[in-house]
């Protein structure tokens, strides 16, 4: 299912005015809307239940009661996650602590990465990359590596991919991309410049975007066509990009196996020819 709050933040680039002041006390107040009618809501957002109704239509609801119920489930659903609290890693740690510390980590951030994945946009995004003549994978740092992950396994099944170690070379890439292409956009933050920019190029060009960032608004969904979300609990001691990593390659593991699924008998028979086989001892 999707965070009803995600819907609002993506919807919020093409909202009216009046929207857009629902949706902003709602981000802000989202335990206390969680438990709002219709008409209280209306009151606190000086704008009326009709305009409300819209809103959540607008964002693939039925109605408000529809809204609030995954509402009041993703209320849940935080405040089970802040019941799990990891502490953070200390300078005191010991190496069990932190065996205990990191891979509860890990898995959490698993878990709270599947809440975060709408099954249409899953599902959408698998179709776009069936369809494109060029998948061009962006990504710096840490997303470096899910990119190269991507590529191998796309490629693999012969969908040709491509990606680049060397920003210049990326952004090259993105002024050579069309409207038949799509542009697989990785950046936790959603906010590094060069992925901006290489974003920005690529969108221009007319490609699909599909991005993979954490949930905070950033540049890079905002401009994305399909936005893939994964949990935003690393660590604060971040400099090996930790549990937001594996959170990533669980994307690319969920679009690269829907895929195969999308035209099983074809990939299967693909993946036996490229498999590379090591002689037994």
């Amino acid at each position: 299912m999707a965070i009803a709050t995600l819907k609002l933040k993506e919807y919020k680039k093409d909202a009216s005015p009046t929207e857009v002041a629902i949706i902003d006390y709602i981000l802000k107040n989202a335990e206390e809307t969680s438990q709002m009618t219709i008409y209280d809501l209306a009151e606190k957002t000086f704008s009326s239940p009709s305009t409300i109704i819209r809103l959540c239509k607008k964002t693939g609801y039925k109605g408000y009661k529809d809204f609030l119920k995954d509402l009041i489930y993703e209320q849940a659903v935080r405040s089970n996650y802040k019941k799990k609290h990891i502490a953070e890693l200390t300078k005191t740690d010991e190496v069990e602590e932190i065996i205990n510390k990191v891979t509860h980590k890990n898995i959490l951030s698993l878990e709270e990465t599947e809440k975060l994945i709408d099954t249409e946009t899953i599902k959408t995004c698998v179709d776009k990359l069936f369809e494109c003549e060029k998948l061009t994978i962006f990504g710096m740092g840490a997303s470096l590596i899910v990119a190269k992950d991507a590529q191998l396994k796309f490629t693999r099944i012969n969908k040709m991919s491509y990606v680049s170690e060397d920003w210049h070379t990326q952004l090259l890439m993105a002024k050579n991309m069309s409207e038949k292409d799509v542009a697989l956009v990785i950046s936790y933050s959603g906010q590094t410049e060069e992925m901006i920019t290489c974003t920005e190029v690529a969108k221009e060009n007319g490609a699909t975007i599909i991005s993979i960032t954490k949930t905070d608004e950033s540049p890079i969904n905002r401009l994305a066509d399909y936005a893939i979300y994964v949990a935003s609990n690393e660590f604060s001691f971040r400099s090996g990009a930790m549990s937001s990593r594996i959170a990533q390659l669980n994307i690319i593991d969920i679009l690269f196996t829907s895929y195969i699924n999308k035209m099983y008998e074809e990939t299967i028979e693909i993946l036996e020819k490229t498999q590379i086989k090591k002689e037994q001892d």
